[in-house]
C-alpha cells in the first residue's frame, strides 16, 4: 500500500480509517477477534455454570456465584483487551507506512513489553475513573449510614424525618452535580492521554515517558479526537442495538429469563459484533498520532529520509571489541631532521628540543652588482673621453 504521510483533516482522517480498515479487515478483524473469542469463551462458562446451579436447586447462590465468577475473569479480560489493543496499534503503524502486517506478527510484536501497556492503561484508568469511585463511594456511605437508618428508603412509612428527606435531596442534587464535573474531567483526560498507548507502543516509550508523549501531541487536536471518538461511539452502539434488538425484546417478554441456548446465541452473535467493532477507534488513534507527530516534529520528512537510506542508524561498538584510540601526533612520529642532515648553527631557543627543524638550505654567492647610479656615472665618463679623443 502507497505510503501518504500528510497533515490531514478530520474527514480525511476518517476516510483514512475506512480505507484501511475495509482493506485489511481480515488482520484487524482477526487481531479483535483474539479477545472476542476470550470473551465468547468466558461467557459461555457463565452460562453453564448458572445452568449447572440451576438443576441442582441453588439459585439462591447464582448471584454471589455469578459476581464472584466476573471478580476472577477480569484481570484476564483485562490482559486480553490491552494486548488487543496494543496489538491492533502496532498493525495499524505497519500498514499505514507501507510495510507487511499479521496477525501473530503484530501479537509477537507486543508480547515482550505487554506487562508495561498494561501497567499504563492501569495509570491512565485510575486517573480517569478515580472521582467517580471516591463520589460514589462517598454517596454510597451517606445513604447507608444516615438515610437508611431514618427510614427514608421505607415505602409508606409514617415515621420519616422531614429534615432529613431535606438533607437527602440536597445531597443527592450536590451528588448529581459533581457527576457532571466528574464526567468532563474523565472526557478532558481521556483527551489528554489518548495518544499515550500508541506512542508507547510505536516509540517504545515507558508509562511515564508516553503520558508525557501524549500530552505534547495531543494539544490541539484535542477537540478532533473527541468528535472521532463520539463519531465512533455512535457507530458502534448502533450495531450492537441492531445485533442485539432481537434479544432485548425477547427477554423482556420471558420477564428477563432467556433459555440457555437463546443465550448462547446471543454471545455468538456478540462475538462478531465485537470482532468487527473493536479495531475502529484504536485505528482511528494511531492515525492521529501519525497526523501529529507531522504536523509537529515533519515525520514524513523524516520517514521520507529514512526510507531513501539518507539517515542510516548509528551502529554502537561491541562490548568484545575496545574502540581504537585517536591518532594524536606525537615526537616520535615526526622525522628526525638532525640525524639525517648535520645542523650548522645551534637551534633557536624558541625552538624545542624535540621537535628539530631541518637547516635553511646554502644560497651560492653571485657577484655584486653596481647600483643603477654608478652604471649610469661610468657610462657618461666614457662617452665624455671619446668626444674628446674625437675632437
Amino acid at each position: 500500500m502507497q505510503t501518504d504521510l500528510r497533515p490531514m483533516t478530520l474527514g480525511e482522517i476518517l476516510d483514512r480509517t475506512a480505507q484501511l480498515y475495509r482493506t485489511n479487515f481480515v488482520l484487524f478483524a482477526g487481531i479483535a477477534a483474539v479477545y472476542a473469542g476470550v470473551l465468547l469463551v468466558l461467557n459461555l462458562l457463565q452460562i453453564g455454570l448458572a445452568e449447572l446451579l440451576t438443576k441442582l436447586g441453588r439459585t439462591h447462590e447464582l448471584p454471589w456465584v455469578t459476581l464472584a465468577f466476573v471478580i476472577v475473569i477480569m484481570p484476564l479480560i483485562f490482559i486480553c483487551a490491552g494486548a488487543a489493543i496494543a496489538a491492533n496499534n502496532r498493525a495499524v503503524a505497519w500498514v499505514n507506512l507501507g510495510k507487511p502486517a499479521t496477525i501473530r506478527g503484530a501479537y509477537l510484536s507486543i508480547l515482550p513489553h505487554l506487562g508495561r501497556y498494561l501497567w499504563l492503561m492501569t495509570i491512565i484508568a485510575f486517573i480517569i475513573y478515580i472521582p467517580f469511585v471516591v463520589l460514589f463511594s462517598a454517596y454510597s456511605v451517606f445513604l447507608y449510614a444516615y438515610a437508611r437508618p431514618r427510614g427514608l428508603f421505607l415505602t409508606g412509612s409514617t415515621h420519616s424525618d422531614p429534615q432529613a428527606a431535606i438533607v437527602l435531596g440536597l445531597v443527592s442534587l450536590g451528588f448529581f452535580l459533581l457527576a457532571f464535573v466528574a464526567i468532563a474531567y474523565a472526557v478532558f483526560m481521556a483527551l489528554r492521554y489518548s495518544l499515550s498507548l500508541p506512542a508507547s507502543v510505536l516509540e517504545d516509550l515507558k508509562a511515564r515517558k508516553a503520558i508525557r508523549r501524549s500530552i505534547d501531541l495531543s494539544k490541539g487536536s484535542r477537540g478532533r479526537i473527541f468528535v472521532l471518538g463520539l463519531l465512533i461511539s455512535f457507530i458502534q452502539v448502533g450495531l450492537v442495538a441492531v445485533t442485539q434488538v432481537i434479544f432485548i425484546v425477547a427477554a423482556f417478554k420471558q420477564h428477563g429469563h432467556l433459555a440457555a441456548w437463546v443465550q448462547i446465541l446471543q454471545q455468538i452473535v456478540g462475538f462478531f459484533t465485537n470482532s468487527f467493532i473493536g479495531p475502529m477507534y484504536a485505528t482511528g488513534l494511531t492515525l492521529f498520532y501519525y497526523d501529529q507527530r507531522v504536523r509537529k516534529e515533519g515525520y514524513d520528512i523524516e520517514w521520507m529520509m529514512e526510507a531513501a537510506g539518507m539517515t542510516p542508524p548509528a551502529i554502537a561498538p561491541s562490548a568484545d571489541v575496545p574502540a581504537a584510540p585517536e591518532a594524536t601526533p606525537t615526537a616520535a612520529a615526526l622525522p628526525d631532521w638532525s640525524r639525517e642532515i648535520p645542523s650548522s648553527s645551534p637551534p633557536a631557543a624558541s625552538v624545542a628540543p624535540s621537535e628539530p627543524r631541518p637547516p635553511a638550505p646554502e644560497i651560492p654567492a653571485t657577484p655584486p652588482v653596481n647600483p643603477p647610479s654608478e652604471v649610469s656615472a661610468d657610462n657618461a665618463s666614457t662617452t665624455t673621453a671619446q668626444e674628446r679623443e674625437d675632437a
